[in-house]
């Protein structure tokens, strides 16, 4: 018997088929989207008065050590959503811009003024 290229229709109400539809799938279940990891890790580029900056955003659930924050001199304690961030243009290349990284409060990178002393 010749084979079908049609694609199968999905049987709904069918009891003992013993298949489940794929997640995503017209009529499945649809998998619950995680906004945690949905926000993080990703790094996107700055451009400021002061240079390029690389700006990690750190979720509260990841956030695991305590630093203090460059802008005000405190600590950003563990369970505090907050910023990694390390310039792109330093002046002995992006390696050396990556180790001096820092973490910012969220609040202090976004009101840092640019004012050079």
């Amino acid at each position: 018997m010749p084979r079908s290229n049609r694609p199968r229709r999905a049987v709904s109400g069918r009891a003992g088929s013993g298949k489940l539809p794929k997640p995503g799938a017209k009529g499945g279940p649809v998998p619950e989207l995680d906004l945690e990891r949905a926000r993080s890790g990703f790094a996107r580029r700055e451009s400021a008065p002061d240079g390029e900056w690389s700006v990690r955003p750190i979720t509260a659930s990841r956030a695991e050590k305590t630093y203090i924050c460059p802008g005000c001199s405190t600590a950003v304690l563990p369970g505090v959503a907050h910023l990694v961030v390390w310039s792109e243009d330093h002046l002995f290349g992006a390696a050396a811009g990556l180790a001096e990284r820092r973490h910012w409060h969220t609040n202090c990178w976004t009101s840092r003024s640019y004012r050079y002393r």
